[in-house]
């Protein structure tokens, strides 16, 4: 049996509307440029020696009909004036040879900035305490946390908000999209 470790990853995100909420769902996959895969929801493990492309880049590599394999956010909603947001987080440690934490959130109401800020909190937390360690406080002016038993990490994050409008389904959508 063959071992499938993602060499690549890239983030994503999309919003939908129509008075369908699959279609809504369908129309945010097209907007994040996954629409022409076959997706397969995964756990949050950012893989050792994985590396972080850009959705362009990512996107080349792929043939539509593709299995791909992603950790997915999505919220929806069908009320006038709701608003939706979908983030994923990273917490990659410095040492490529460790794996990191992608973790998603979704839910109604944070701005795109404060959805990322938590999830890529939540991404660092999961890595920390699985790392046997606490989580410290944020390195100053960076994105960066440090773990009590001496490890660091980046963190990164992607997210969409959107807001219902009257007779229409809404979807957010963030992805991680992981590349053999």
């Amino acid at each position: 049996m063959s071992v499938i470790v993602p060499s690549k990853v890239f983030l994503t995100r999309g919003r939908g509307q129509h008075k369908e909420k699959l279609v809504s769902f369908e129309k945010a996959l097209r907007q994040a440029g996954i629409a022409p895969f076959n997706l397969v929801r995964v756990s949050s493990i950012y893989p050792p020696h994985c590396r972080l492309v850009s959705r362009e880049d990512g996107v080349k590599l792929l043939k539509p009909g593709q299995i791909l394999f992603v950790v997915l956010s999505e919220s929806a909603t069908d009320e006038a004036g709701r608003l939706v947001s979908a983030s994923i987080g990273m917490a990659i440690p410095e040492d490529p040879s460790c794996f990191g934490y992608l973790a998603e959130h979704e839910g109604g109401g944070p701005t795109e900035k404060e959805a990322g800020l938590y999830t890529e909190y939540l991404a660092a937390e999961m890595l920390a305490t699985k790392m046997g360690g606490k989580l410290k406080d944020p390195v100053s002016g960076r994105r960066a946390y440090r773990i009590s038993n001496g490890l660091s990490l980046e963190t990164r994050s992607i997210s969409r908000t959107a807001t219902g409008e009257q007779g229409l389904w809404t979807t957010a959508l963030a992805a991680a999209v992981l590349i053999s």
